[in-house]
C-alpha cells in the first residue's frame, strides 16, 4: 500500500484534498438519494394503502353479512385487479394467490400489513387488509372478510433509480472541481517548502546569504521566519569563526616572521656554545647542551609554523622535476641517519615529477613519528602503478586507538596529553597532508593487519605545476 501511496507533497495534498472532496461529495449525495427515497417509497405506501382503503370503505356498504361468494366478487371488483378477497374458504379472484402466506394472514387478522415484494423482476407492495365491522355504538370488530392487493410499485423504482444517478452524477462533477481546490491549496503550500527547500540548498552549498521571505501569518511563515534567523545565527557564527582563524593564522605568521632574526642569533651562540662545550664544566655542559636541544627545537617549531601560514595563505607552491622515488626515500633516510633502523622495499626506479623538497619533508615525519612512537621493524614500501606511486610506512607498535584516528593530522594534536614534551612540533602529520594534497594526492592513516601504525602517501604520476 505504501508504494501506491504519492511520495512528494505536491502529490499526497491533491489525493488527499481530491479523495477527501469527493467521498464528501458522494456521501451528502447518497445521504440526500437515501432520504429522498425512503420519503419517496414512504409517500408512494401511504397513497396506495389509502387508495385502497377509500375503495374497501366504499363498497364495504354494499356486502351482506356473512357474505356470499357474489358479494366477495363485487368487492374485489370495486378494489381491483390483482385483488385476492378471502372469507374463510371463499375466495374472489386470484391476482395474490402464491404470495399470502400464513404469517401475512396471521397480522392482517386485525390490522393493515405492507410488503414490498419482487415478483417477475417486478416490485410489488403487497397489502393485506381487514374488513371491519361498525356496530351501532361504534364500536369496530374485524367480519372476516380479508382483502389482500398487489400495486406495482416499477414507477417508484425508476425515481429511485433516477435519484441514484443523480447522486453519481453530483460525486462525478465534484471531481474537476475538488482536483481544481486541490491544486490551488497545493500550489499555497507547497509553494513556501519549495523556497524553504531551495534556500537551505543555498544554505548547504555555502551561500550563508540566502533567505526566505515569509508570506502570510501561518505556520509556514513561522518556520521561514525561523530558518531565516538561524541562517542570520550561522552566518553570524562564520563570520566570526572566519576572523578568529584569519587573526590566528596571521598572527602564527606574524610571530614566526618576527622570530627568524632572534632565532638566528640564538643559533649562532648556540653553535659557540656546543663548539666550546667540550671545556666547560659538567654543570655548565649539561645546562649547554640543554639549551641546544631546546634552540634547535624552538627553530623547527617556527619553521612548521611558517610552512603552515604558507599553506593557509595559498603561497606554497611546487617546483616540480622528475624524481626517482626509491631514491628519494633512500636519501632522506641516509641523511637522517636512519638507514639502519628502518627497512626499505621498494623497486630499483620509480619515477614521477614531483617537488623534490616536499617530498623529503612528507618522508621524514612519517618515519620520524614511525620511530618515536612505534616500535621496530619500521618498513617502508615503495610500489608504483601507470597511475600513481604509493608510499607505505609501517611500524610494530601498538597501532593508532581508534580516538586517535579522527584526530591524526589534526594541527598541535598529541595522542599522549601527558607528553607536552615531545621532540615534535604536533604539526608534522599536518604538514605532510597538506603536501601530499598539494601533489594532487592524499594521505592517510589506519592500523596493519598485523599491528601497528600504517601511513599510506599516494601521488598521481602526471603531477603538474600548481
Amino acid at each position: 500500500m505504501s508504494r501506491l501511496w504519492p511520495r512528494g507533497l505536491r502529490a499526497r495534498l491533491l489525493v488527499a484534498f481530491v479523495l477527501v472532496a469527493v467521498l464528501t461529495a458522494a456521501a451528502v449525495a447518497w445521504s440526500s438519494a437515501g432520504s429522498a427515497s425512503t420519503a419517496l417509497v414512504t409517500s408512494a405506501q401511504q397513497r396506495l394503502t389509502e387508495t385502497l382503503s377509500g375503495q374497501i370503505a366504499a363498497a364495504a356498504p354494499q356486502l351482506t353479512y356473512p357474505p356470499d361468494q357474489a358479494a366477495l366478487d363485487r368487492l374485489r371488483a370495486a378494489v381491483g385487479p390483482d385483488t385476492l378477497v378471502t372469507y374463510r374458504e371463499l375466495r374472489a379472484g386470484d391476482g395474490a394467490t402464491g404470495l399470502v402466506t400464513d404469517a401475512l394472514r396471521a397480522a392482517v387478522h386485525d390490522r393493515l400489513v405492507t410488503q414490498r415484494i419482487t415478483a417477475g423482476g417486478v416490485p410489488w407492495l403487497l397489502v393485506g387488509t381487514p374488513v371491519m365491522v361498525t356496530a351501532p355504538d361504534g364500536t369496530r370488530t374485524p367480519s372476516g372478510i380479508e382483502v389482500y392487493a398487489l400495486r406495482d410499485l416499477s414507477g417508484v423504482e425508476q425515481q429511485l433509480n433516477a435519484l441514484a444517478r443523480t447522486a453519481i452524477g453530483t460525486a462525478a462533477l465534484a471531481l474537476p472541481v475538488a482536483v481544481l481546490l486541490a491544486l490551488l491549496a497545493a500550489r499555497s503550500v507547497v509553494r513556501p517548502v519549495r523556497e524553504l527547500r531551495d534556500t537551505a540548498r543555498r544554505l548547504a552549498a555555502g551561500d550563508l546569504g540566502a533567505r526566505s521571505p515569509p508570506r502570510g501569518a501561518d505556520e509556514l511563515a513561522e518556520l521561514t521566519v525561523t530558518v531565516n534567523e538561524m541562517a542570520e545565527s550561522v552566518q553570524a557564527s562564520m563570520a566570526a569563526q572566519q576572523r578568529l582563524r584569519a587573526d590566528a593564522r596571521r598572527f602564527a605568521a606574524d610571530v614566526s616572521h618576527e622570530l627568524r632574526t632572534p632565532l638566528s642569533t640564538m643559533t649562532a651562540v648556540v653553535e659557540v656554545l656546543a663548539a666550546t662545550a667540550d671545556g666547560m664544566t659538567p654543570e655548565a655542559r649539561e645546562s649547554a647542551q640543554l639549551a641546544i636541544t631546546e634552540t634547535a627545537r624552538l627553530v623547527r617549531l617556527v619553521e612548521d609554523l611558517m610552512e603552515v601560514s604558507r599553506f593557509d595563505a595559498g603561497t606554497a607552491h611546487l617546483r616540480l622535476e622528475e624524481v626517482d622515488v626509491t631514491a628519494a626515500v633512500r636519501d632522506c633516510l641516509r641523511a637522517r641517519g636512519w638507514l639502519d633502523r628502518v627497512e626499505l622495499v621498494a623497486p630499483q626506479r620509480v619515477s614521477l615529477r614531483a617537488d623534490r623538497r616536499r617530498l623529503d619533508v612528507v618522508f621524514a615525519n612519517l618515519v620520524g613519528n614511525a620511530l618515536r612512537h612505534g616500535a621496530p621493524p619500521v618498513r617502508v614500501h615503495v610500489s608504483a602503478s601507470p597511475d600513481q606511486v604509493s608510499v607505505e610506512v609501517t611500524d610494530s607498535g601498538p597501532g593508532l586507538p581508534e580516538t586517535v584516528l579522527p584526530h591524526v593530522f589534526d594541527r598541535f594534536y598529541k595522542a599522549d596529553t601527558a607528553r607536552t614534551r615531545t621532540p615534535g612540533s604536533g604539526l608534522g602529520l599536518a604538514i605532510a597532508l597538506e603536501n601530499a594534497r598539494l601533489h594532487g594526492g592524499d594521505l592517510s592513516a589506519g592500523n596493519a593487519d598485523g599491528g601497528g601504525a600504517r601511513f599510506v602517501l599516494r601521488l598521481p604520476r602526471n603531477g603538474e605545476d600548481r
